[in-house]
């Protein structure tokens, strides 16, 4: 049954993976991570390569080598787990699948692991992930702007993520804050973004760590009259944010989207009666000065006593 639910969602996701495969860095990481399974297959290589196997075949894993493979297999399972999108498990089998690589290239010849390792570091210097370009409603803050928009209107909710360019957490998480700005954005609830990693000074006004050892990237708080309510995830007193799961079910309950959005779209619907009202007021004076003759103007009427 797991096999056939895997399968299922990989034929699903078929076309949004063959989308990613064509990008530089999908392509890049697809290839470091099949290296050692390559050089150790590949003919007229393999055969000149050291081995630990009784039979002297050094084209094939010896049990050292098995043994590393399946424990890599065992955690990037457990942190898959904690994945919520596609791009998040994808993203820990090239992680763990390089960390995997380097300890067996070292292990075959100091050389081709010194080699792997420097490629490796080019690789993160060089290449990044492709950023999220889909459809959303969100209103990206700077420094400068997010104090002012908070607080400009006091009927407004904000629901803003602070989050950085560097964090593959933030960007694994962008389209799922993308597709609930989309269903859930209005006149009275609005979606918000700031980047932490370049203005450092927002960082410190609502206090979000950037650093790497908190975990508190990305961050989700909901702002009322410009005063926070909810912030997810928490913070403990060491500073170091308590285990939560960014995914859209989670969302929806701790923030209670649902709720909020039906009283957000009270409020536009109570905006709108108030602009036709204006809409039809000015209407009603300009057509009074352009037509002072249509006017009834009736002349007061004579007591007995004048008659």
């Amino acid at each position: 049954m797991v096999l056939i639910t895997g399968l299922c969602t990989f034929l699903y996701h078929l076309p949004q993976i063959y989308k990613w495969l064509l990008k530089p860095y999908y392509i890049s990481s697809l290839l470091m991570t099949v290296a050692f399974l390559a050089v150790r297959k590949a003919p007229g290589v393999c055969e000149h390569l050291a081995t630990q196997r009784e039979d002297g075949n050094s084209c094939d894993f010896d049990w050292r080598e098995t043994e590393i493979l399946m424990f890599l297999c065992a955690i990037v399972m457990m942190k898959n787990r904690r994945a919520i999108t596609l791009e998040q498990h994808i993203g820990n089998v090239f992680l763990f699948s390089k960390v995997a690589n380097v300890i067996l290239f070292f292990r075959l010849d100091i050389r081709l692991g010194i080699l792997y390792l420097a490629l490796c570091v080019a690789f993160v210097m060089t290449c990044k992930p492709p950023i999220y370009m889909g459809p959303e409603y969100i209103k990206y803050f700077s420094d400068k702007t997010i104090d002012e928009e908070l607080q400009k209107d006091s009927r407004i909710t904000w629901i803003v993520e602070f989050y950085a360019n560097w964090a593959s957490d933030c960007q694994s998480f962008a389209p799922v804050f993308a597709d609930l700005s989309i269903k859930y954005n209005c006149a009275g609830l609005k979606f918000g973004k700031v980047d932490i990693g370049r203005y450092a000074e927002v960082s410190d006004r609502y206090k979000v760590s950037t650093s790497p050892l908190a975990k508190q990237l990305p961050t989700l708080v909901l702002f009322k009259e410009g005063r926070e309510l909810i912030r997810r995830p928490m913070v403990d007193k060491k500073g170091r944010a308590v285990s939560w799961t960014f995914s859209e079910e989670n969302i929806i309950r701790e923030f209670n989207l649902n709720e909020l959005f039906q009283k957000s779209k009270k409020l536009n619907k109570n905006r709108d009666l108030k602009e036709e009202e204006e809409q039809s007021n000015v209407q009603q004076d300009v057509s009074n000065k352009l037509h002072p003759d249509t006017i009834d103007v009736h002349p007061p009427a004579e007591s007995k006593k004048d008659q």
